[in-house]
């Protein structure tokens, strides 16, 4: 029994229509199912990721429509990265970023990996991370997450220097998605926000079983603890990672538009699911009953600051439902909503939906 890696995120957006847009064409996403939240069908529940939208690639929206903007903080998610390849698919994102007209902040050194930053339209943080060069960089394999490791002062020296990293881009304009730029590999990491990192710890490492993988300090202010947890030997994909604040100084998230609803973990099968769900209720937990979301099953509960956590199972995924060449083109509905769907689609503003073959061409 064991944590696979990440399933998925969701996040909350104000405009359905814009969402679609900016992950399908500034960001190369499949939207691969077109739903509504089950829990609330007068909304719309987008799902974005790889062909086919397996677990770790899923990115997953809930229209809210006009929310307000949310706010990062205690019990909430700070951003989410998502993988590339390596530093010259990095540099061609900076690049193709910044000509479509957004902020984006770095390339800035991570040790174990480099990064940029930007906003999508309603204000969530993104990453994109580089695949290395891993953890090893600064402790031995079987020793990794054992010792803290301060951030190296050269590095910090290096991402202090704002005209150069300003600078340094890839040298001509990036119009077409490469395909050492596909952000298919999926997720990097989320990280989230909490009030006690070894409470955090608790919970991940010790409640979960997933494996800490290294503890430092946040970056961006060395003052602040930033641990990682992973399954197996941490590989991206598979990381949750915590920045440590303190609450007197720091207030509690706000939902909103921009702002996360919960973020999923990856388990085998609803067995699988069954157990960690008798294992969380002994530990005195709140967890939600077995909750069927078609392409998969769910279960949620809280990490000790209150932010939602899922267990998600594997499968079956979003071909259930919808050919692999049509995924996304349609409005699925769960079977005990099918009824209503005439009222379900008449409160819906009708969105439109780029091929995915013509994406590929872009």
């Amino acid at each position: 029994m064991s944590i696979l890696g990440l399933h998925h995120i969701t996040i909350v957006c104000a405009d359905a229509q814009r969402t679609i847009d900016f992950y399908t064409q500034a960001l190369g996403l499949r939207l691969v199912k077109l739903t509504v939240n089950f829990d609330d069908p007068a909304s719309y529940h987008l799902y974005f990721g790889d062909a086919t939208g397996r677990p770790g690639t899923a990115v997953t929206y809930f229209e809210w429509r006009g929310a307000p903007r949310g706010n990062w903080g205690i019990g909430g998610t700070h951003h989410y990265a998502l993988a590339v390849k390596d530093y010259d698919g990095l540099l061609k994102w900076k690049r193709r970023l910044t000509d479509l007209g957004l902020s984006v902040d770095g390339p800035l050194d991570r040790h174990y990996f480099t990064s940029i930053y930007f906003n999508d339209p309603d204000g969530t943080i993104l990453e994109i991370a580089t695949q290395g060069p891993g953890w090893t960089v600064d402790e031995d394999a079987d020793k990794i997450g054992t010792e803290f490791r301060a951030p190296p002062p050269e590095m910090l020296v290096r991402n202090r220097d704002e005209e150069k990293i300003r600078a340094t881009t890839w040298h001509e304009p990036v119009p077409a998605i490469t395909s050492d730029m596909a952000l298919s590999h999926g997720m990097h990491h989320i990280t989230a926000i909490g009030a006690n990192i070894q409470r955090t710890h608790e919970f991940f490492g010790e409640l979960l079983g997933m494996r800490r993988v290294k503890m430092t300090s946040n970056f961006d202010d060395p003052t602040q603890a930033h641990w990682y947890w992973g399954a197996g030997e941490g590989k991206p994909g598979t990381l949750i990672t915590y920045f440590e604040r303190d609450p007197r100084r720091v207030p509690r998230a706000r939902f909103g538009a921009g702002q996360t609803h919960h973020f999923a973990l990856a388990v085998a099968d609803e067995a699988t699911q069954l157990e960690w769900r008798e294992k969380l209720l002994r530990a005195g937990l709140r967890v939600s009953p077995v909750m069927d979301r078609i392409y998969f099953k769910s279960i949620y509960t809280n990490d000790p600051d209150g932010h939602i956590v899922e267990l998600a199972t594997l499968g079956p995924g979003f071909p259930v439902d919808e050919n692999v060449n049509e995924l996304g083109t349609h409005l699925k509905l769960p079977p005990w909503l099918e009824k209503q769907r005439a009222e379900i689609e008449s409160g819906l503003r009708p969105v439109k939906v780029p091929e995915w073959s013509e994406l590929q061409k872009t």
